[in-house]
């Protein structure tokens, strides 16, 4: 990257400078601690590094340290300037010809780091239970799960994506006994969901149970002895629909986990036992109590109530263990924020049962208001919602996509459906989306005869479909060098990616690579309205070429292969 480029020059600098005492006394100075920033005025580089910190170190003024360390740097064909304590850098020719050549040479891997240490994550997010239809909040994390997925993947790491089940509550117990108020309704009884409060808590009454009641009927005559069945057959039909409707959201789990085989297993029981062996579970009113406090956590949890049922604790432990016995290095969870208080009860049980707690990170997010017409719609499964299928059908796939990942983990996303749906500059998924359908433009206009409607008479194209093959096949670095002037901020952006990337992976952040795009497709714009690609200069025209497949690449490669949006290439 540019910005390791340039810092190293500056390093390289210092040491130079100091082995010729020209430093002062800089025997503290440890490489690493200067950082590379963006001027705040473009005119005086592309990228500037303080080293107005090195003062308390040489006992120098910081210009004159900055000028020192300007007269040892190799400068090839990159200018170089002071102002006070800050030295500005602007790329030469050759860093940004070779970058365009980079971008052609790696093609779909540009932008992936060499030699990172590679891991093992399994990644678990959504893990919703099977009582009825998602919610946007769903579709938030969903849709940020697997971009992340996908980012990790081109990062280098091995990732797997798992959904897991929770099936062994007592929720199931009042989805069955919800279907069972919903056939009785088909076969013509008066009947309804209680219309006490309390009461109605205990039943799901969305309408989304009218046709697995009536599919149900398609093969029964009527209503089983036990509510079992039911339960089981509307969760099945449930999970069915779920899987189905993330398919086509383009999110693929390798796993669904279910938790009721976990319990099945004895794995839960096999959890307390080995607390309890090792002295982590005391009792207190009857119930079994886990001292999580002993390991950061703000209160001891309770893991078997009195009545001997497990709190949602217990099987989240055995869980996070099946986990880590299943040889993964990196656990990685995306939970809403009102399991905040959680995270800490979940490494405590990983510690105490001798693994790593440090193995497991969790992403904790805001919801999603969804905005229609300028009116916020509250959502819940317990009456009429607006659900993840109905906003993908009004809004479609990839705006929905983007719009819930194009906000950091931690910010509330505000969801405006009306404008998801226009074909604008203000909507940012069509904007990106346009700009790479701008690119495919160009480069069919390039090699197509233009026809005269009055006379019918053809225009040779301004190039052949070969001579366009040579540059995007078969690509030289000299042809970029007439458009650097007009094209250095377009570039500079390009070159971003790399960081773009980097930076995301390890910060586990995917609304960095919506933002990203955005301003590349920007800069396109921008570059494009300033110049114009097809001319009569043909050495000029092949240089914009270059650079117009080089903006193609990158936003495909980044709408595609990592946010999973498509990239068409007409609009």
């Amino acid at each position: 990257m540019i910005r390791d480029y340039f810092i190293q020059k500056i390093e390289s600098a210092i040491e130079k400078a100091i082995n010729d005492g020209k430093l002062g006394q800089m025997t503290e100075y440890k490489k690493g601690t200067l950082a590379v920033e963006r001027p705040k005025n473009a005119d005086f580089g592309d990228y500037a590094v303080n080293v107005s910190s090195l003062a308390r170190f040489a006992k120098i003024a910081p210009p004159q340290i900055a000028n020192t360390i300007l007269e040892y740097i190799d400068k090839e064909d990159n200018e170089y300037n002071v102002i006070g304590g800050f030295i500005n850098f602007k790329t030469g020719k050759n860093l940004l010809v070779n970058l365009v050549a980079e971008i052609f040479n790696k093609n779909k891997d540009f932008g992936k780091p060499e030699n990172i240490e590679k891991e093992k994550i399994l990644l678990e997010y959504v893990s919703a239970n099977p009582t009825g239809p998602f919610h946007i909040g769903h579709g938030r994390w969903a849709a940020m799960g697997s971009v992340l997925a996908n980012l990790l993947k081109f990062y280098g790491h091995e990732v797997y994506q798992e959904f897991y089940i929770n099936d062994a509550g007592s929720q199931i117990q009042k989805l069955g006994n919800s279907l069972a108020i919903r056939i009785r309704q088909e076969l013509g009884e008066d009947i309804d969901f209680p219309t006490d409060e309390i009461e109605r808590k205990n039943y799901y009454p969305g309408d989304y149970l009218i046709p697995v009641a009536k599919k149900y009927l398609e093969t029964h005559k009527g209503l089983p002895e036990n509510v079992k069945e039911l339960s089981d057959f509307a969760k099945a039909e449930m999970e069915a629909i779920q899987k189905d409707l993330l398919e086509n959201f383009k999110v693929h789990f390798d796993n669904f986990y279910s938790e009721l085989t976990l319990h099945n297993s004895g794995k839960v029981e096999e959890c307390v036992n080995k607390l309890k062996a090792s002295g982590k579970i005391y009792q207190k009113d009857g119930a079994d109590w886990f001292k999580s406090s002993d390991y950061g956590d703000d209160q001891d949890r309770v893991i078997k109530k009195a009545d001997g049922s497990n709190t949602y604790l217990t099987a989240d432990i055995a869980y996070h263990i099946d986990k880590l016995e299943r040889g993964f290095d990196r656990l990685i969870n995306i939970w809403g924020a009102d399991h905040h208080g959680y995270v800490a009860r979940v490494k405590a049980s990983i510690e105490a049962l001798g693994y790593d707690p440090n193995k497991l990170e969790v992403l904790l997010g805001q919801l999603v208001n969804l905005v229609i017409n300028g009116n916020e719609v509250r959502m819940g499964k317990r009456k009429n919602m607006v659900t993840l299928e109905d906003l993908i059908d009004e809004v479609g796939v990839d705006a929905t996509r983007f719009w819930m990942s194009m906000r950091n983990i931690d910010t509330t996303l505000d969801f405006d459906i009306e404008l998801a749906k226009t074909n604008s500059d203000e909507n940012p998924v069509f904007y990106v989306q346009y700009a790479h359908a701008r690119a495919c433009s160009i480069l069919r206009h390039v090699i197509s005869e233009k026809i005269n409607s009055e006379t019918g008479e053809k225009t040779p194209s301004p190039m052949t479909e070969n001579e366009l093959k040579e540059i995007t096949e078969n690509y030289q670095k000299d042809i970029v060098i007439p458009t650097l002037d007009t094209a250095r901020k377009l570039i500079l952006k390009l070159e971003e990616y790399k960081s773009v990337i980097k930076n995301s992976a390890e910060q586990r952040q995917v609304y960095t690579i919506c933002r990203y795009v955005q301003e590349l497709a920007s800069e396109f714009h921008s570059f494009y309205n300033a110049n114009r690609v097809i001319s009569e200069d043909k050495q000029m025209m092949k240089a914009r070429i270059a650079l117009v497949y080089s903006v193609k690449t990158v936003l495909r490669n980044a709408l595609e292969d990592i946010l999973a949006v498509s990239a068409p290439e007409r609009m």
